[in-house]
């Protein structure tokens, strides 16, 4: 399988919800992104409990994919069903643009991973699924998450790994672990490689992704931290020029007219338009690799 995520030795991987968080993400040293449930469901007013379709989810994924050529990882709950509907969510996210679909082992409705009161399905019911994922997939690596730290414990989380490993995932997922001494305990175990999820607010306190790799683990995922950051941001702007009626207090905190149009690759539209008009120059889109 040649996947450019796979051949990653490590990667720190910022979550995104929209093209321009993706491109400011590439923009700023990404090696790849992950396209986060929690927060592309919030940015739709939302809670992230497996409301939003499949179509919705590939639907942000194909905007995405226009924008930018680092690898993405797409969350995909639960599949959107059981074991043959998620062979038609591989097939329909890879076509999408994902170069990683993550799946879960919760049972719906489906909760945040750090909240109380979420179930896990049968060790057998994930495997049907992870079987469908792994024969529906062409190129796109199949990500096991495992809830069940928080309802079975961290001995039947570990188990799950081996046994999802055995049946064809790429990548484990352990979600919820509340130390660092979990994190350890299960890369010790794990027969493959690791995806971690450095979330805040949640049951997993505060870790470096520097330790994360010492622990053995190949991905770390920051999933919402870009949502929450720009929630508070723009929520600090409303209050400014609704209290205020101006935005002149705020300037230094504004990305600039210039700044926005280099992100989003104003110039090169421009570019295009004359080469097409000229009948030379390079021929593929603006902005992106030839």
């Amino acid at each position: 399988m040649s996947n450019q995520l796979a051949r990653l030795e490590f990667a720190v991987i910022p979550g995104v919800y929209s093209p321009f968080t993706a491109m400011l993400a590439e923009r700023s040293g990404a090696q790849a992104i992950y396209l986060s449930g929690g927060a592309l469901t919030s940015s739709m007013g939302l809670p992230d409990i497996g409301l939003i379709t499949l179509d919705e989810l590939a639907s942000a994924v194909r905007r995405i994919r226009e924008a930018v050529d680092i690898p993405l990882v797409v969350d995909a709950d639960t599949g959107f069903g059981e074991a043959v509907n998620v062979w038609r969510t591989v097939r329909v996210l890879e076509r999408a643009g994902a170069d990683a679909i993550q799946i879960e082992d919760q049972r719906m409705p489906k909760k945040c991973g750090h909240l109380e009161g979420k179930e896990v399905v049968p060790r057998e019911e994930m495997v049907h699924k992870i079987r469908a994922a792994v024969r529906a997939r062409k190129n796109a690596l199949i990500v096991a998450r495992t809830d069940s730290r928080a309802v079975n414990g961290l001995e039947d989380a570990t188990e799950r790994a081996s046994l999802y490993f055995e049946e064809g995932a790429d990548v484990v997922f352990p979600e919820a672990l509340t130390s660092r001494e979990e994190f350890r305990s299960f890369a010790r175990t794990a027969t493959g490689p690791l995806l971690a999820n450095m979330t805040e607010f949640g049951k997993t306190p505060l870790i470096r992704a520097s330790d994360f790799r010492k622990f053995g683990y190949r991905y770390v995922i920051f999933p919402v931290t870009a949502f929450r950051a720009a929630a508070r941001a723009e929520e600090a702007v409303f209050k400014e020029i609704l209290g205020k009626g101006t935005q002149s207090g705020i300037m230094d905190r504004l990305m600039s007219r210039s700044e926005q149009y280099e992100v989003i690759r104003y110039a090169s539209y421009g570019e295009l338009d004359r080469s097409l008009e000229s009948g030379s120059g390079r021929r593929s889109g603006p902005g992106r690799k030839t």
